[in-house]
C-alpha cells in the first residue's frame, strides 16, 4: 500500500454530492467551504498542496461513509477554529449550534497527544470518550481526519510518522473498530504498520503478491453461487477478498505462524435476503468443501458489541488451500461495512435512535467505570486496554452472552455480570467442576459464579488478577465505601513502610503540612483521603512516592539538620550493642534491607526523626558513603543479645526437607520465630525461615550445617 496523493477538490465533493442517491443541502456545503477557504487561504500542508485540500478530502471520506450533511459542513469546517481566526461564536452564529458543536468536538481532538505519558494524555482521552458519547459524529469526523492524514504522512519527518502511527495503531484504530467501521479500521492500521515496520511491512505484502489468488477465488465464487442458485437461493450475490497486511502481520510476528498457516488470508462473501437463507447457504458451504474444526463462529446468534453479524467458517479448497467463508444479510452486510455509519447511510439519521444508543454504551460505560479514579495513568492504561479489538463471549448457566476483552479472568466475568455478584463471589465453576478465580476465560465456556454471603465483599488481591478497568473499579468502589477506616489504616502503615524504605524522614511538626500539599496535587482533600485511596487502590504507591521524594528533595532536604536530628549527649554506647561513632545513646535500629548480626562490618545512617539505620557495609542501600548522613559504627564487644537472620533454603522433596530443616535447628537449640514455604514451578520447595543466633559466626555455623542435609540444594541468607 502506498501513499494516496489524490487531492481533493471541492467541484469534485460537489459533483459526488449530486450524484448521491440521498438529499443533501449543498447550499450549506457551498457556504461552509467558503468560509473554509478564505480562513485557510495562504496556508500549505507539509507536502505543499493548499490546506483547504485536506478538510475537502476529509468530507469526501465521510460521504462515502454516506453520513449527514452537518458532518460534512463540520468536516469542512473542522480545523477553522484550531487553525484561523474564527472563533466558535461565529460557526454557531452561522451554521447553527449542531456544527458548532461537532466542529468543537472535533477541536479539543486534535490537541491529544497520545504518545506521551502525561496526565494530560489520560485527561484528553476522557474528553475524546465524552465527546463521542454526547455525538458519535465527532468522532466519525476525527477518524477520517486521522485516515487523510495517514494517506499522506510522507510528508511528515520520520519521527512524527511513527508517533501518529503509534497512537493511531492505539486508539483510532481500535476505536474504529468497536464503532464497527472496518474498513477505514483495516486501513489505519495497515498505514501505521508501514511506518512503525516497514521491513515486516513489505515483506508481507510481498507474500501476498507472491501469492496471489484470484482466480482461485474467482473459480470458487463461481462454483458456490452455481450451488447456492440450484438450491433455490437464486438472488445470493457473491465478492471476494484478501486479509489486511496487518492482520497477516499480526498472526505472523505476534502469534508466531507461518504464512500458510494463516487460514483466513482467502474469504468470499456471501449476502442473502434474510437469516435462514444464511443458515442454509452455511448447510451448503459444508456440504461442497471440508471444513476445518474450531473454525466456525456464530456471529448471528451472538452478535459482537459493536453490532457485527455475520456466519464465518474455514474449510479446505479442493486445491488444497484453506479459505474462509462469510455469510450475512444485506442489513447485516451493512453494518458490517459502516459500523455505526451505517445510522446515516440507510436511515435518515437522528440522534435519539434507541438502536445507535444501545451500540454506543461502551463509551458510556468507559466513563462511568473511570469517573472516580485518581490515578490518571492507570486510566489510561485501562482504557487502552479496553479498546483492544480482541474478544472472547462466555455464556453464563441462563445462556446470556458475556463480552470480555481477550485475556479476562473469572473475577472480570463475575463484575460484568452484575456488581453483587462479583462483591459476593467464593468460587466459579466450569462444566460442573471448580475452577480458579484466575482462570482465564476462552470464548463458548459456560461459567457458573457460585456466591457467598451478603456481605462478604472481595479481596484486595483481586485486583491483581482483574484485567478489565470495569472489574478494577468495582473492587475499588466497594472497598472505597465499606472499608472506609480499614483502607485509611492499611493506606497509612503502607506508606510508613514505604518511607522507611526509601529513607525518607519527615519531622513531625511538618508532617500533616507536607503530606496534605501532596494530597492536593494528587487531587484529595485530606490526609485522611490520601491514606484511603491507597488502601483501596485508587492511588498507585509507586506513582505518590515519587511525588513524594520530588516534593521531599524540593522543601525538605534543604532544611537545617540541626532541626531534623537531636543529637543526644555522648556517654559511650548504645542500647543495642552498637556504638555510633559521635553520636552516644541515641535510638538504633537495625535496616531489614540487610539484616546486620554482631561480627557484620557495619555502618550507620542518620534519619530524619528515627535515630540511626544500621547496614551491612556490603548493603546495596550503603554504597554512596560520601554523603555526611552516613556515620562509622562497629559492635560493642560485651554485646549479649540475640538477633534475627532470614534463610532462603531450596529442598528437592517437599516433606523430607522440611523434616530434616526442623530437626537440625531442634538439635542446635536454634529457635525458630517464623517460616513460610511454597512449591516452585519445577516440583521443588522455597523455604523462607526466621532464627534467632548470637552473631555472625554463629549464623555462618548453623548454615554450615544446613548444607550438609541431603534434601537441601541451596541456602542463602537474605
Amino acid at each position: 500500500m502506498e501513499n494516496t496523493f489524490h487531492i481533493a477538490s471541492f467541484e469534485e465533493l460537489e459533483r459526488l454530492v449530486e450524484e448521491s442517491p440521498r438529499n443533501y443541502d449543498l447550499e450549506l456545503l457551498r457556504r461552509a467551504y467558503r468560509l473554509a477557504e478564505a480562513s485557510h487561504k495562504g496556508q500549505c500542508r507539509k507536502s505543499g498542496e493548499p490546506y483547504i485540500t485536506h478538510p475537502v478530502a476529509v468530507a469526501e471520506l465521510l460521504l462515502e461513509l454516506g453520513m449527514d450533511t452537518e458532518t460534512l459542513a463540520a468536516a469542512i469546517l473542522h480545523d477553522v477554529v484550531e487553525d484561523t481566526d474564527i472563533t466558535l461564536e461565529q460557526i454557531t452564529q452561522q451554521f447553527g449550534a449542531d456544527i458548532a458543536l461537532l466542529v468543537d468536538g472535533v477541536t479539543k481532538l486534535t490537541q491529544i497527544n497520545f504518545s506521551s505519558i502525561e496526565e494530560r494524555q489520560a485527561e484528553n482521552l476522557r474528553k475524546m470518550l465524552f465527546a463521542m458519547s454526547k455525538d458519535i459524529r465527532v468522532m466519525v469526523i476525527k477518524l477520517c481526519d486521522r485516515l487523510h492524514n495517514m494517506r499522506t504522512g510522507d510528508a511528515w519527518a520520520p519521527q512524527k510518522q511513527r508517533d501518529k502511527s503509534l497512537e493511531t495503531m492505539e486508539v483510532y484504530a481500535p476505536i474504529a473498530h468497536r464503532l464497527g467501521i472496518y474498513h477505514v479500521k483495516e486501513e489505519l492500521e495497515d498505514r501505521a504498520l508501514r511506518y512503525l515496520d516497514p521491513i515486516g511491512y513489505n515483506e508481507i505484502k510481498n507474500l501476498i503478491e507472491k501469492n496471489s489468488a484470484d482466480q482461485f477465488l474467482e473459480k470458487i465464487s463461481n462454483s458456490i453461487k452455481a450451488r447456492l442458485q440450484e438450491t433455490g437461493m437464486t438472488s445470493a450475490h457473491l465478492e471476494y477478498r484478501l486479509k489486511s497486511i496487518y492482520g497477516i502481520y499480526r498472526k505472523m510476528y505476534m502469534h508466531n505462524k507461518e504464512f500458510a498457516e494463516i487460514y483466513d488470508i482467502y474469504a468470499v462473501r456471501i449476502f442473502l435476503d434474510n437469516v435462514a437463507e444464511c443458515y442454509n447457504a452455511l448447510g451448503v458451504i459444508h456440504d461442497m468443501y471440508h471444513p476445518l474444526p474450531n473454525r466456525f463462529k456464530d456471529y448471528i446468534s451472538t452478535p459482537k458489541p459493536n453490532g457485527y453479524k455475520s456466519l464465518h467458517t474455514t474449510v479446505l479448497g479442493h486445491e488444497g488451500i484453506p479459505f474462509e467463508v462469510q455469510i450475512r444479510t444485506w442489513e447485516m452486510h451493512q453494518t458490517a461495512e459502516y459500523g455505526v455509519a451505517a445510522h446515516w447511510k440507510y436511515k435518515d439519521g437522528g440522534g435519539n435512535n434507541r438502536t445507535l444508543d444501545e451500540r454506543l454504551v461502551w463509551v458510556r460505560q468507559l466513563l462511568e467505570t473511570q469517573r472516580d479514579s485518581e490515578d490518571t495513568e492507570d486510566l489510561l492504561r485501562n482504557i487502552k486496554s479496553d479498546l483492544l479489538p480482541e474478544e472472547v463471549f462466555v455464556f453464563t448457566p441462563k445462556g446470556d452472552v458475556i463480552s470480555l476483552p481477550a485475556g479476562a479472568t473469572i473475577i472480570d466475568f463475575a463484575y460484568a455480570i452484575h456488581s453483587a455478584v462479583g462483591n459476593r463471589m467464593i468460587g466459579a465453576k466450569l462444566n460442573g467442576k471448580m475452577v480458579p478465580i484466575e482462570h482465564k476465560v476462552q470464548t463458548g465456556e459456560i461459567i457458573e459464579i457460585v456466591t457467598g454471603p451478603a456481605n462478604k465483599g472481595p479481596s484486595r488481591d483481586w485486583l491483581k488478577v482483574a484485567t478489565t478497568s470495569e472489574a478494577k473499579n468495582k473492587i475499588r468502589t466497594w472497598f472505597k465505601k465499606e472499608r472506609k477506616e480499614e483502607n485509611i489504616a492499611e493506606g497509612k502503615a503502607a506508606l510508613e513502610k514505604e518511607l522507611r524504605r526509601n529513607l525518607i524522614s519527615i519531622p513531625e511538626d511538618k508532617y500533616e503540612g507536607f503530606m496534605t500539599d501532596i494530597a492536593k496535587k494528587m487531587r484529595l482533600n485530606t490526609i485522611e483521603e490520601l491514606y484511603a485511596a491507597l488502601g483501596y487502590g485508587g492511588i498507585l504507591m509507586s506513582k505518590l512516592i515519587v511525588r513524594i521524594k520530588e516534593e521531599y528533595n524540593r522543601v525538605l532536604k534543604t532544611a537545617d539538620p540541626t532541626e531534623v536530628f537531636q543529637i543526644p549527649k555522648k556517654t559511650g554506647k548504645s542500647s543495642n550493642g552498637v556504638v555510633v561513632e559521635g553520636i552516644d545513646n541515641c535510638l538504633v535500629k537495625f535496616s531489614k534491607c540487610c539484616s546486620p548480626l554482631p561480627g557484620d562490618e557495619i555502618v550507620g545512617f542518620i534519619t530524619r526523626g528515627f535515630g540511626v539505620s544500621i547496614h551491612k557495609r556490603d548493603c546495596a542501600n550503603a554504597q554512596n558513603l560520601d554523603s555526611p548522613r552516613w556515620v562509622k559504627a562497629y559492635w560493642d564487644a560485651g554485646v549479649r543479645e540475640t538477633f534475627t537472620a532470614t534463610l532462603e533454603l531450596i529442598s528437592m522433596d517437599n516433606v523430607k526437607g522440611i523434616s530434616e530443616v526442623t530437626t537440625q535447628l531442634g538439635n542446635m537449640r536454634v529457635p525458630i520465630n517464623a517460616m513460610n514455604m511454597r512449591s516452585t514451578k519445577d516440583g521443588r520447595m522455597q523455604m523462607s525461615i526466621t532464627i534467632s543466633v548470637n552473631n555472625a559466626e554463629h549464623l555462618t555455623n548453623v548454615i554450615e550445617k544446613l548444607q550438609k542435609l541431603k534434601h537441601i540444594t541451596n541456602i542463602t541468607r537474605v
